[in-house]
């Protein structure tokens, strides 16, 4: 990886449990993998708080912070807002966040 690196999280609270199961549907089979795309992430995680069931995060791993600030600026990102808008509406809330790393550790296994 040149440069620190970057990760830009994306926290959507599902308020409704009955709005889990097709976000989670959607967000696996549509949603996820257009914005791997989009963005040129090196890699992408997402999942379930376990501390508050309504809390889906995103994480997508960038090469850098810069193609993290272009990602925020981009076309592409307002393209994939729009849908994401057009399909969950007001009923899922969402926040962004852009985190230079700046240390990296492995476990042992």
């Amino acid at each position: 990886m040149s440069g620190p690196g970057a990760l830009l999280l994306v926290r959507a609270v599902v308020p409704d449990p009955a709005d889990r199961a097709a976000f989670d549907r959607w967000y696996e089979e549509e949603h996820l993998p257009e914005a791997v795309a989009a963005f040129g992430a090196l890699r992408a995680r997402r999942g379930w708080s376990e501390l508050d069931p309504a809390v889906h995060w995103a994480i997508y791993e960038l090469e850098t912070v810069e193609a993290g600030r272009a990602i925020l600026a981009s076309a592409a990102l307002r393209t994939l807002i729009a849908a994401f808008d057009r399909r969950w509406g007001d009923r899922v809330t969402r926040s962004r966040e852009l985190v230079r790393l700046v240390q990296g550790l492995e476990g042992g296994r």
